[in-house]
């Protein structure tokens, strides 16, 4: 298994990069919203990689981070969710989307990728939602020791409860809730009036 590839990047598609390693150009797919968070051509990369070997083909799937991966490789254990099933998912919301609309219930925002239905992405909530945790959602990869420790995560909870109240769906609820800068001490109150600007 090819655990990443780094090097220069030859050409970028939608739904694809070649990475020119030493010499040799490296096909790796990829969702179109690695495609367009990737650097420009003959910059370097790297890539993390998910190997896929059939009989007749032997695919890299590339990824930015290795939350991404990670998440790729979970959805692709859902029963209808292949390879491409999972960059098409990941080329409409983001790692952290996709687990704010696992923990939420949110089928309908799964169901915006290409080629998935609603049966299927309630599969995917159903499969998924004891793989992914609220810490996983709520707490920033660079910061999660300091937040943490510093904010209550059940005033967070009541704050998305309060958004849902308001009308919201749960994963905007919870990704306004995500986008706070939190301090040490602060309220519900102050937490909704944040988050709310994040509506906007």
């Amino acid at each position: 298994m090819i655990a990443f590839v780094k090097g220069r990047i030859d050409e970028i598609t939608e739904e694809n990069v070649v990475v020119d390693i030493g010499g040799i150009g490296c096909n790796v797919k990829i969702s179109s919203e690695t495609a367009a968070l990737l650097p420009g051509i003959n910059e370097e990369v790297k890539l993390y990689t998910y190997t896929c070997v059939r009989e007749d083909l032997f695919h890299l799937y590339g990824f930015l981070t290795r939350d991404d991966l990670e998440i790729f490789k979970k959805l692709i254990t859902v029963n209808g969710i292949g390879p491409k099933g999972g960059l098409a998912i990941l080329s409409v919301m983001s790692a952290d989307d996709l687990r704010f609309a696992i923990i939420a219930g949110d089928a309908a925002a799964i169901a915006k990728a290409p080629g998935i239905g609603k049966k299927t992405a309630e599969r995917v909530i159903l499969d998924l939602k004891d793989k992914v945790s609220i810490e996983d959602t709520f707490v920033s990869r660079e910061i999660a020791d300091q937040t943490e420790k510093s904010v209550d995560k059940q005033a967070k909870n009541e704050a998305v409860e309060a958004l849902t109240a308001l009308g919201y769906s749960a994963s905007d609820a919870m990704r306004a809730v995500n986008m706070v800068s939190f301090e040490e001490g602060m309220s519900v109150e102050s937490i909704l009036k944040l988050a709310l600007k994040n509506m906007f």
